[in-house]
């Protein structure tokens, strides 16, 4: 009763009171409305076509994540990552354990790495090869923090060295060779997967990596199967592989950049259809509005085959590179586009893309609905000036040598901002459901062998 009576006195300080809120509520409700009618007038809720760009403001702070330099070095978030690069990774040789061989060069070891270096598939073999050179490198299991298993699957695959059967029973045989991916259940082992497919390539991932390192281009695959191979909590996305020619860090690409007022097209798609949605409506939108979409019929074989110079030049010819999915999210298309100087228009909606924590990509990319491509796409991408388009082109060209396998002593590269990542994943103790420990810190398993009697093959986790 005391507390409603005091609540209800009308007193002259309660009345300031009330009256100084009823003022500041109604300042509040017209800033608001106010507030809501700019915003409606910047963005009609009609078509898209309507759609005026507008530069963002960001914070100091912001710049700090869109600009991946600081006093020449790549400038890594705090959080979680430590202040500086300190891990070591031991990295598995192929003649060490047996069958490793067979996934990186085929049943007949035929197949060489040389030949699997080249195309979108290439960062198994550059990854490889670059942590082979790091200083991060241990040569001692006992003290390493990670481990890297390394194999060419997909391009021993497409080469015919190994079929899906033989990749999953060589897969398992190699595993089972490894005492230390049980100690962790595979926690501290990484695997790279450089295609559509992820880790699908190896068909039992889901019993033996489910708890691996995946470095992949390829987000979430749920859209083509029941289960997707990728985890934000575990595996890192990792760019694709442009060709060398047009990465170089010092001296001149294949290909050159050309203005944007000397370029012949607005937009252009440079892909096969391959069936898929998306990809046919951009092939019959470049047919009603030739002059503003190019999208030729590109031969991949024969003597009209469309050789890497031609591509890259006809990739720079329009100010707009499309990057629609194709048999799954992530495309290669995304990442040349950047060497070319366009800006990339993602037509993907379940894309992952690489290093979002030092990259904002809504200032150097457009994401647009795959379910509304159409004249209206052309429309809005023609309302952008020039002006916003070239700021957009430098903002990428900042960051655009995270998409390149450099070593690591270069300031910015894939292979730098990819250890960064790994750091993250560093811990100081790994679990297992078939590790076990004593008071003394000794590691057992449960027949209460311990660790350093482990003897290969082991039982698999």
């Amino acid at each position: 009763m005391g507390g409603w009576s005091r609540a209800g006195r009308s007193t002259p300080v309660a009345l300031h009171c009330g009256r100084a809120q009823q003022m500041g509520a109604l300042a509040l409700v017209t800033a608001t409305f106010f507030l809501t009618r700019l915003i409606d007038r910047s963005f009609p809720p009609s078509a898209a076509s309507s759609l005026a760009f507008s530069s963002r403001v960001h914070s100091a702070s912001d710049a700090r994540h869109l600009d991946p330099f600081a006093g020449g070095g790549l400038a890594w978030p705090d959080r979680a990552y430590g202040s500086e690069l300190s891990f070591k990774i031991f990295v598995y040789e192929e003649g060490e354990i047996d069958g490793l061989r067979e996934l990186m060069r085929g049943r007949d070891g035929t197949i060489s790495p040389d030949s699997c270096i080249r195309g979108q598939w290439g960062t198994q073999v550059k990854i490889h090869r670059l942590l082979l050179q790091s200083k991060f490198r241990t040569m001692k299991e006992e003290e390493a923090d990670l481990f890297f298993v390394p194999t060419y699957v997909k391009c021993v695959r497409m080469n015919g060295g190994l079929n899906d059967k033989e990749i999953n029973q060589t897969f398992v045989k190699v595993l089972s060779q490894m005492p230390y991916f049980r100690l962790s259940g595979g926690r501290d082992h990484i695997f790279v997967f450089p295609s559509g497919a992820g880790a699908h390539l190896f068909r039992s991932w889901a019993v033996f990596l489910n708890r691996s390192i995946i470095l992949t281009p390829e987000g979430d695959r749920t859209d083509k199967r029941d289960t997707s191979a990728f985890n934000t909590w575990k595996d890192i996305i990792i760019p694709g592989n442009v060709d060398d020619g047009m990465t170089v860090f010092h001296g001149s690409t294949v290909v050159q950049p050309i203005p944007l007022s000397k370029r012949k097209y607005l937009a252009n798609f440079l892909g096969r259809a391959q069936g898929k949605v998306g990809r046919l409506r951009l092939v019959e939108l470049a047919k009603q509005y030739p002059d503003k979409l190019e999208s030729p019929e590109l031969k991949l074989t024969g003597p009209n085959k469309l050789g890497r110079t031609e591509y890259f030049q006809h990739l720079r010819n329009a100010k707009f590179c499309l990057a629609p999915r194709g048999e799954s999210s992530w495309t290669l298309r995304f990442f040349e586009s950047y060497f070319v100087e366009c800006v990339p228009v993602i037509l993907s909606d379940q894309v992952e893309l690489p290093f979002q924590n030092i990259i904002d990509y809504s200032r150097i990319s457009i994401k647009w609905p795959s379910t509304r491509i159409g004249a209206e796409l052309l429309d809005y991408l023609q309302s952008i000036p020039d002006e916003a388009i070239e700021a957009m082109i430098a903002h990428g060209r900042k960051v655009r040598c995270l998409w390149v396998y450099a070593p690591e002593t270069e300031p910015c590269s894939a292979t730098l901002a990819t250890l960064w990542e790994l750091q993250r994943k560093v811990r100081r103790f790994h679990q297992s459901a078939e590790t076990f420990w004593l008071h003394n810190g000794s590691i057992i398993n449960r027949d209460l062998i311990p660790f350093q009697n482990w003897r290969t093959p082991v039982p698999l986790p």
